[in-house]
């Protein structure tokens, strides 16, 4: 039986694009119960599914692709923007309409963000789900299911200072076999004045290297060929024993002497598996050390791409998101990166009609994006969230006409840069993963070569796995297309 897991990614050019993934996993008749997962957002919450997975199958529930079968079905939930929170309203509503005509013993359950930031609203005054479980709080999900099915409603959100996860092997549910996600910190320390993260996911804290380490060996025994380093903000990644980061002055001389930063841990993954590509994600500039750089240029293994968020280009309006970085912090640190890597690509994210943002502040927002010259990003109109210091201190002043005008001369400025960038491939040479069958031909396999960029050839006799020499010959504004010129060094 094919099981489903559903990736719906909110962090697309201008709005929302669905994805939806089908993977097979343990067969599900051999559980005594089934359960459906959705995913919304990030890939903090994809990777957060597979944990959820794992302590539902030991659970006894088996996954199903079929949303009327199940006895228990969960969104996993992201509250980063308003739109993501009505995608989920209105599944919520499907859910309980299939309840109501097809399954009356089913039972509806939130986890994630969303979870944590409407705690019982959504069971004592809505009364549209029956389990609340916040990002935190999936060890205990075995027991609110319990509660559950006692005919009680169940809901815990509690933040924890020290829970990672580290000790819960994930159940790859949307695998190609090829590429993973493996979760190194949790939390975000950056009380950016927009973002609801430090809310909703908690204070920083890291996970144990050595349970990275034995995760990235075990997807390599498995025949993965490429992992993503994960987190809310990577490069303040921090081992010293356990804890928060925050709580790092008090620990011993002997803890200080020992701690493993983000440098430390890329280096180590990046020598326990030589043959294996290395990337992560999520970086901020204000975290992002040379030392981390000077790694990723020491090791050909680790992709050679940053992701790397600014949201503007106006000194005044990162000052009132409060992201701890200037505009002229940002260009230093854009052209550090550069003369250490000078094939690294790097990718933004950017927001529009910030409170307070004037065209002034936009220009200058064009006009960084003119000096950097992005190969692509993630764009999207200011939402305000409840909550959040934006929210309780700030005028929403911007017309929404004006943020979505703005929103589109940041799309069309940076399309031409993309174009820039992939024109840059042709008549090149590129080692490309092969990850899947190209979307558009079954005809032809699609990857990605170190720098992220997505890169489709003719299938010939090769696999899905393979690391393949690819020359590019033509390209659009996304994707370079080519022909396989043979195995690279590294298959």
């Amino acid at each position: 039986m094919k099981s489903i897991f559903k990736i719906h990614d909110e962090r697309r050019q201008g709005e929302a694009l669905v994805k939806e993934k089908t993977k097979s996993v343990e067969n599900s008749a051999n559980f005594d119960r089934k359960f459906y997962i959705e995913s919304y957002g990030c890939a903090m919450n994809f990777n957060d599914s597979e944990i959820v997975a794992s302590i539902m199958a030991k659970e006894g529930f088996g996954l199903t692709d079929k949303l009327e079968e199940a006895d228990l079905v969960f969104v996993n939930t992201c509250a980063i923007r308003e739109k993501a929170e009505d995608t989920v309203r209105k599944r919520l509503e499907k859910y309980n309409a299939v309840k109501r005509e097809k399954n009356p013993s089913m039972k509806v359950g939130v986890l994630g963000c969303m979870a944590e930031r409407l705690k019982t609203k959504l069971l004592e005054e809505e009364h549209i789900v029956d389990l609340v479980a916040g990002p935190d709080a999936y060890k205990d999900l075995p027991n609110l299911v319990r509660e559950i099915d006692d005919g009680r409603d169940a809901i815990n959100v509690i933040l924890s200072k020290d829970e990672t996860y580290g000790d819960i092997s994930p159940v790859r549910l949307q695998s190609n076999g090829v590429t993973a996600f493996v979760s190194i910190t949790r939390g975000c320390d950056n009380m950016c004045t927009f973002c609801v993260v430090p809310f909703t996911r908690g204070r920083e804290r890291s996970r144990a290297p050595e349970s990275i380490v034995r995760e990235v060996n075990d997807l390599a025994a498995k025949g993965y060929k490429e992992i993503t380093l994960l987190g809310q903000n990577v490069d303040s990644y921090l081992w010293y024993g356990g804890g928060l980061k925050k709580d790092f002055k008090k620990a011993t001389a002997e803890q200080k002497a020992n701690a493993v930063n983000f440098a430390d841990l890329l280096e180590m993954v990046a020598i326990a598996q030589p043959k294996m590509r290395i990337r992560f994600s999520t970086s901020n500039p204000q975290d992002m050390t040379m030392d981390v750089v000077d790694t990723m240029a020491k090791h050909e293994n680790i992709c050679k791409y940053i992701h790397l968020p600014v949201q503007s280009g106006s000194n005044k309006i990162l000052k009132a998101m409060n992201r701890q970085h200037t505009r002229e912090e940002y260009f230093e640190l854009i052209d550090n990166i550069r003369k250490r890597i000078p094939d690294c690509a790097i990718s933004f994210d950017m927001m529009t009609g910030f409170s307070g943002e004037t065209e002034e502040d936009h220009e200058q927002t064009l006009d960084l994006m003119r000096r950097v010259k992005y190969d692509f990003g993630y764009m999207f109109a200011y939402s305000e969230r409840p909550g959040t210091q934006a929210a309780r201190k700030m005028k929403d002043d911007v017309p929404e006409k004006v943020k979505k005008r703005r929103l589109s001369e940041v799309i069309e400025l940076q399309q031409k840069y993309s174009k820039y960038n992939t024109e840059k491939y042709v008549g090149k040479t590129v080692e490309v993963l092969i990850e899947k069958e190209s979307k558009k031909s079954d005809q032809e396999w699609s990857g990605r070569n170190t720098q992220n960029a997505m890169v489709v050839f003719p299938k010939e006799n090769y696999k899905v796995g393979d690391f393949v020499n690819v020359e590019i010959l033509d390209c659009t504004t996304a994707t370079l297309i080519g022909k396989a010129v043979g195995y690279s060094k590294n298959n």
